[in-house]
């Protein structure tokens, strides 16, 4: 009788601890990819193409706003040609599950496109990040939606 209770309780102490290690790992993972959402955000901010490009995935795809689907060399572009006098990211979450995590973000902008044009953009975003058999998490995927003032 106490070996059968010695060992319930070695196996629910096990789980406890399992479960901890778990949340904890998780924890990590959600500060890694908003620290790297925050990189891509500084490499917009100073039109520095190469601080993103090792973020996003070779097959990466990008959902604009207006609804325009591409890959990966035409968000390196825009990064490179918009000029934007203020940036920044609200209210991140990120949500981990397993070697995928979500971060859903607003973003607020003023600059210029790449024609001149004012931009002055309010939009939320959700970023699909996966972790690659190398070890680093890329963004996969990104959709953004305008949100009305």
């Amino acid at each position: 009788m106490k070996k059968a209770n010695l060992v319930w309780s070695l196996l629910i102490s096990m789980s406890v601890i399992s479960a901890v290690w778990a949340q904890t790992a998780a924890g990590g993972t959600e500060q890694a990819v908003a620290a790297l959402e925050q990189k891509w955000l500084q490499g917009i901010q100073t039109n520095n193409p190469d601080l993103v490009a090792p973020l996003l995935a070779d097959k990466f795809v990008n959902t604009s706003s207006d609804g325009e689907v591409t890959g990966k060399a035409a968000a390196l572009a825009d990064v490179k040609a918009e000029k934007w006098s203020s940036v920044e990211n609200t209210d991140m979450k990120v949500s981990v599950f397993g070697s995928t995590a979500i971060a859903t973000y607003g973003f607020k902008g003023k600059g210029t496109d790449a024609a001149g044009k004012p931009l002055d953009v309010n939009e939320r975003w959700t970023d699909t990040w996966v972790k690659m058999p190398n070890g680093k998490w890329q963004c996969v995927a990104a959709h953004g939606s305008r949100v009305k003032a």
